[in-house]
Parts: structure tokens; sequence; C-alpha cells
């Protein structure tokens, strides 16, 4: 099943990990969520193309675990949490990993992080909702506040 585009899909450089792409990805998820097991580690790098023929990859999924395409395994569903297995299963750290995610070595990355993170500039989504200038606000309750309960159960006020 094809992913329906999203008005966020314009976001550079990052793909949102939403219903859709959790579908589409949940063979690449699985595969991933298997290298926790030590035996499944070992049978991975001892034949990484055999080991894949357990899980129902995509020839794009699949191509993208063995090049190690960790940018292409999120486009294509994979969720960077579960995507981190597979680099920790080739001795890589998570900042190794998005160095490499960013085009960027180790020691660069740590400090844009350090500095308080990628530049907002460019970096935004391109489209705008029509209508929409700020970001939805919640309904106000429609129960006094001394009505309303909190997370405990009990009454307030």
């Amino acid at each position: 099943m094809a992913r329906r585009p999203q008005e966020y899909d314009d976001i550079p450089g990052t793909f949102v990990f939403d219903a859709d792409r959790s579908r589409q990805g949940y063979h690449i998820n699985m595969f991933c969520m298997s290298l926790m097991k030590a035996e499944n580690r070992k049978a991975f790098k001892a034949n990484e193309a055999e080991y894949l023929d357990r899980f129902p990859l995509t020839p794009e999924q699949r191509q993208a675990i063995l090049q190690r395409n960790y940018n292409r395994m999120l486009e294509l569903g994979g969720n960077i949490y579960f995507t981190a297995k597979l680099g920790a299963t080739d001795g890589h750290s998570f900042q190794h990993m998005a160095a490499v995610m960013t085009g960027s070595t180790q020691e660069d990355y740590a400090k844009m992080m350090l500095a308080g993170g990628r530049s907002i500039e460019g970096n935004r989504s391109k489209s705008k909702p029509e209508g929409r200038t700020k970001p939805a606000s919640r309904k106000p309750s429609a129960k006094p506040a001394s009505k309303r309960r909190t997370r405990a159960g009990s009454k307030r006020g």
C-alpha cells in the first residue's frame, strides 16, 4: 500500500513517523527488533541477505538495510529507535549514526547539538495549512474547573 502524501512531507531532511509510515515500515522495524536477541544478531552478521529472507520486506527496504542507508530506511517506514538496533549490531553509537545521516562527522554533529541543534532556517515546512497562521489551541472544557476530575479521579476544588 502506497503512503498517502501529507502536508508535512516537505520538511527538509525529515521523515515524520506517522501512522502510514508505521504501517509501511512494520517489517523493517520487526527485523530491527529481532536484533535484540544475541542469536539473531549472530545469524544476521553471518549472512545478512539470508537472514532478511525471514521478513517480507520490499526490495527497496531490503536494499536500504543491506546498504545501511538509514535515511532511506526512515523514508520507507523505519523508526529511528528501531533502526538504531541495526547500528548497534554493527558496533556504532547513535551519535555515529546521526552524523552519517546528516552527512557530518561525529565531532561536527556533537558540536551542532551542543550549540542547540540544527538551525530552523531553511528547515521548516514550506507549506502552510490554509487559513491557519498559528498552532491549533485546545478547546476549553465544558465543565467548570470545580467539576473536573484530576488524573487520580478525585474532584478538584
